[in-house]
């Protein structure tokens, strides 16, 4: 404000300055309920103030779409699906990627003579790492009693949050390697395999039809919240999901062979050393490396390099874990997860059993075994039978990451399910796998032989084609077959249960002949494809399949307070009183300002309490 000279004598020169500085300076901010320069209205014809209408202080913005905003609002949740798959199949790629590439190098460390005698005395190193491998691979045969109670009670994101955090803890345990260490880890650890497969296929089944909720909301507008989508509606994206994860989970073979390639082959021996006691390879040979030297590390690794190459596996496996739990969005709904547990804890524990009166799943438990089979073959039987037997113990790395790679790429052809029947990937799998089991039955590769060692790789990557077309078929189809939400859980429980079955089999027959191991091998795969075969034809007749009923969820439960029509934070005395005002009232009373008739003891709504009113009764 302009300023007055005190030294002025002149009261009404004064007066006037101060009139002429207030009409040149308007106030900064108009007075709330005062007219404005054209009398009682604006601009527009509206009345300002206190007589503006409702809807212009209130109302939606002039400008706004409710169709594009609709738009833009599902595009963003179909996004944010795309991250959830995503972000899962990245956590599980780094935590088998650490978990796999550990085991390994501790194995690999363990076996040398030198190693064990040096480092850990006569602490019985061979005695624990079979007691490990024994925890890891017995325990998930309790699996199917306990797996889906705990999905159930965690929910599937929380599973999946909780099983990689038990990876992690197996990780962390090997800074200080004795037995009450490793062994409880591994036994911690087989138990968490079978729920978190378990849980990621039901959660990667659950993104794909998210994902078509999304795209068609106008079709779930016009059918009603209520009405189930369309049986198969899902599908394409179904497929789109499994070949995503698994093109990510393939490569975790590979990144497992990161610590063997940049730190432990540089301990190594050559094959001429490691191999000088190897007579046979191939079908020929027996057991697992029958005459594979004793030491096979030139000079041991010193402490502090393996503990920093430790070091990064555990903040690699907490950056999955982080990845899970905080990019990774929740699998339903808060309702349908109370749902989900409503049924029974009881009737959780009966229902994996009960699924075994669907002929569907009976015909498929050939190839759940058939698939745990195969690649603990990839891993052990071809690569140290075949591969490390004639080129050595520095080669394995670089076998698997064929395998993995080639397992990686051709994921994608489980896509081939879009345009051809959904029998073409599993049977075209199959028949890959039946073709080099025969080709192996004939192979017996001379030892610390390098001429043609390219056969090796590129029978890994054909057998990795197989895999990634056997693991995305049988996910894909079991998505497809049993897409209720309710039963989802059970059904990968059941899959993923029977690997395991499996992978305890070839854990046991570990020191049979490569030519038994090739013949159950090929007994398995027939009997899968024609099993499968057998199940398609049946469904093309028409046959129904005999599903168990899923009990209706009671939402009576307690600590659920908006499911109740009780108010759970009363007191008895309040309760009482409330049940006697109730009894006193005999008929309704209508609400203010036409409102629908209220209840004999409805509580004031906070609209009723801002007029002045306590409720219904006051007029």
């Amino acid at each position: 404000m302009k300023e007055v000279p005190t030294s002025c004598w002149c009261p009404e020169l004064q007066a006037l300055d101060l009139d002429l500085v207030m009409e040149v300076e308007p106030p900064l901010y108009p007075v709330a309920g005062a007219a404005g320069p054209q009398g009682d209205e604006d601009r527009h014809g509206v009345p300002d103030g206190p007589e503006a209408p409702l809807d212009e202080l209130v109302g939606a913005y002039p400008n706004y779409n409710e169709e594009e905003e609709e738009r833009r609002y599902y595009r963003r949740k179909r996004l944010g699906v795309v991250k959830n798959v995503l972000a899962a199949s990245t956590g599980v790629t780094l935590t088998y990627g650490v978990y796999l590439g550990l085991l390994q190098m501790q194995l690999i460390l363990h076996y040398d003579e030198t190693y064990r005698e040096v480092k850990y005395g006569n602490m019985g190193l061979p005695d624990i790492d079979s007691k490990m491998l024994m925890g890891i691979n017995v325990t998930p045969i309790a699996a199917l009693l306990y797996t889906p109670v705990l999905i159930r009670f965690f929910g599937t994101k929380w599973m999946m949050f909780l099983a990689v955090g038990i990876y992690a803890l197996f990780v962390s345990t090997n800074y200080w390697e004795r037995y009450y260490t490793l062994v409880p880890s591994a036994v911690a650890l087989g138990m968490a395999i079978v729920p978190l497969w378990a849980s990621m296929g039901n959660y990667i089944t659950r993104m794909s039809q998210k994902y078509y909720e999304y795209s068609h909301y106008k079709e779930q507008d016009e059918q009603g919240p209520q009405q189930r989508p369309p049986r198969g509606s899902h599908a394409p994206y179904l497929l789109v999901f499994q070949a995503i994860f698994y093109s990510f989970f393939h490569l975790s073979f590979a990144c497992a062979q990161l610590p063997m390639i940049y730190f432990l082959n540089n301990y190594l021996y050559d094959l001429n050393h490691t191999l000088i006691n190897v007579q046979s390879c191939g079908t020929k040979s027996q057991g697992i490396l029958n005459g594979f030297n004793k030491t096979v590390l030139r000079t041991l690794p010193r402490s502090k390099n393996l503990i920093v190459v430790e070091s990064v596996l555990m903040a690699v496996a907490f950056l999955a874990m982080l990845m899970v739990l905080g990019l990774c969005g929740a699998a339903y709904r808060p309702t349908e997860e109370i749902d989900l547990r409503s049924v029974g804890w009881g009737n959780i524990f009966q229902l994996p059993f009960k699924h075994v009166r669907d002929f569907r799943l009976r015909h498929l438990v050939p190839f759940f075994i058939y698939s745990g089979f195969e690649v603990l073959f990839a891993c052990t039987g071809f690569a140290l039978g075949y591969g490390v037997c004639s080129m050595g113990l520095e080669r394995l790395a670089y076998l698997l990451i064929a395998y993995s790679l080639g397992a990686s790429a051709s994921s994608v052809l489980g896509l081939l399910g879009l345009w051809l029947p959904r029998s073409v990937p599993l049977v075209a799998g199959a028949g890959l796998h039946l073709l080099l089991t025969l080709s192996l039955f004939f192979w017996a590769p001379a030892p610390r032989v390098l001429q043609h060692s390219w056969i090796f790789y590129f029978v890994a990557a054909l057998w990795g084609v197989g895999s990634a077309l056997n693991k995305t078929g049988l996910s894909t189809l079991l998505g497809i077959l049993y897409e209720d939400k309710e039963r989802q859980d059970f059904i990968f429980t059941i899959y993923h249960w029977w690997q395991a079955v499996a992978i305890f089999v070839v854990y046991l027959g570990s020191s049979l002949p490569m030519k038994a191991k090739l013949a159950v091998l090929l007994v398995t795969l027939v009997a899968a494809a024609a099993s499968y075969l057998w199940m398609e034809q049946k469904l093309q007749q028409g046959l129904v399949p005999r599903q168990p009923r899923i009990p209706k969820p009671q939402h009576k439960v307690r600590g659920y307070r908006y499911l109740e029509e009780d108010n759970s934070d009363e007191s008895d005395m309040e309760g009482e009183q409330g049940q006697g005002d109730c009894a006193e009232d005999e008929a309704p009373q209508a609400g203010p300002l036409g409102a629908e008739p209220a209840g004999p003891c409805r509580k004031p709504c906070p609209y009723e309490q801002a007029l002045g009113g306590d409720g219904p009764e006051e007029q």
